[in-house]
Parts: structure tokens; sequence; C-alpha cells
């Protein structure tokens, strides 16, 4: 793969996009991009994790990592370390309440600081993967990340409601017309079960698995509505990782 000067020593850049419905379901994709990360650091690999949503970063919540980050001598920040990862989100910069009132343009410069001047890794050292947390959308900052930076594929992640389907196919095309490879789709939020312990597909079911099936792309599975997903999130414990 050719390398440009953002995410230095990456061998592999991930894109996850999470096509979804409203603030909580777009928080339910990050989760799932923390998991994923976390997951890949289990297997030995060595991971970065880049919360590329400057406008509601929840990756610094959802990893328990809240500090500030350093400086190197050369003026790149240091990622934060937790649970096997290497961090960096916006909201490692900004103070949680404060609200991202920003034009594009100030939000791209945002994420090309994020990807230009951070110490990933080292040539000793390269991260295996980085994976990026995207917003849902196809406006400037998955533009700036699609053409700016050498991705290996994406991910897409929708609940299967055909509101939030609708932005999965454009977040498609726009891979497709940047030629980045579409790795895989997921089904967030598929059901949760029930008193009777039966699945209550509350957003139906199956969209997602239809929209692999139209692309010829994997289909990697049902994520559901879980209890315990999402207590682990607020407690800043990727599941994975604690279960």
């Amino acid at each position: 793969m050719q390398h440009d000067s953002a995410a230095d020593h990456s061998s592999r850049r991930s894109f996850l996009r999470g096509g979804a419905l409203g603030l909580a379901s777009a928080a339910a994709a990050t989760a799932a991009g923390v998991n994923l990360a976390a997951a890949l650091a289990m297997l030995g690999k060595r991971t970065g994790l880049l919360d590329a949503d400057v406008y509601g970063p929840s990756v610094p919540r959802m990893t328990g990592l809240d500090q500030e980050p350093g400086v190197t001598p050369e003026r790149k920040l240091i990622p934060l370390r937790g649970w096997g990862l290497k961090v960096m989100s916006i909201g490692l910069l900004v103070d949680e309440a404060s609200p991202m009132i920003w034009r594009g343009p100030m939000a791209s410069s945002a994420l090309n600081q994020m990807l230009n001047d951070v110490s990933w890794g080292t040539e000793a050292e390269p991260l295996d993967i980085l994976v990026v947390d995207m917003p849902p959308g196809t406006g400037d900052i998955q533009l700036t990340l699609a053409q700016r930076v050498a991705l290996s594929g994406a991910v897409v992640v929708s609940t299967p409601q055909e509101v939030a389907l609708i932005d999965a196919r454009r977040a498609v095309a726009m891979f497709e017309k940047t030629h980045i490879p579409i790795l895989g789709v997921v089904e967030n939020m598929a059901y949760f079960t029930g008193a009777d312990g039966k699945p209550v597909e509350i957003f139906g079911r199956g969209g997602a698995r239809a929209v692999a099936e139209t692309l010829k792309a994997p289909f990697l599975g049902e994520i559901p509505i879980e209890i315990a997903l999402r207590e682990a999130c607020d407690a800043g414990r990727p599941l994975v990782a604690t279960a």
C-alpha cells in the first residue's frame, strides 16, 4: 500500500462508518467500533482507534480515557493508551460538555491534525491496524478521510430500518466513488430480548443483511440491544475486554 503522512507508521487503516438514525444509534455504532478495536488488540494486533466524529466525540467516554494527550519533542500528539489501544479523539482536547460549533473547514482542520500530527507508531513498532470511527453522513469529514488517507476498507454499520439504510447506501456510494473497498456490513440494534425470551425487532430486522446481499459484500452479523453493552460503554469499558 502506498502511504502518505496521515496516520504515519500504520499498515492498515479500516474505516468504520455508522449509518444510524438519531444520536442513540450513532453512539451504538461507535460502541461497535470501540469493541472491534479492542477485540483486534486482544488478538495481538497493535491497534489504534481514531475518533473522527469531531462534532460528537464519544470514544473517550466509552474507553474511560480523559487525560489530555502529551506532546513529543517533534510536536506530535501522543495518543492515550487503554485496553491495549492507542486512542485519539477531539474529545480529549476539549471539555466533554462543550458544543462543537464548527463550520466544515474548521472541522476538517481538526481531523487533519489528528491524522497528521499524532504519533501513532514508530518505524520499529508501527501500528498493524488503525480503526477510524466515523459519524453518519457524507460531508466534509468523510470526504477528508476518503480522499487524503489510504484506507484499506470500510465496515458499514447500520440499524435495520429503511430510514437508516438510505444513509448507509449513500455512504456505500461515496466509498465506491473514492475506490474504498467494502469489508462488510453489520446490523446494529437488530433486536432486544423480551421478558418471554423472544427477540423483539423494534427497528425491524434484516435490512442491513439485504444491503450486504445487494452489494455482494460480506454480512458480518447482528448486534442486539444489550443492557450489558450499554453499561460497559457508560462505564468506559469495552465489553469484549471485560466480559
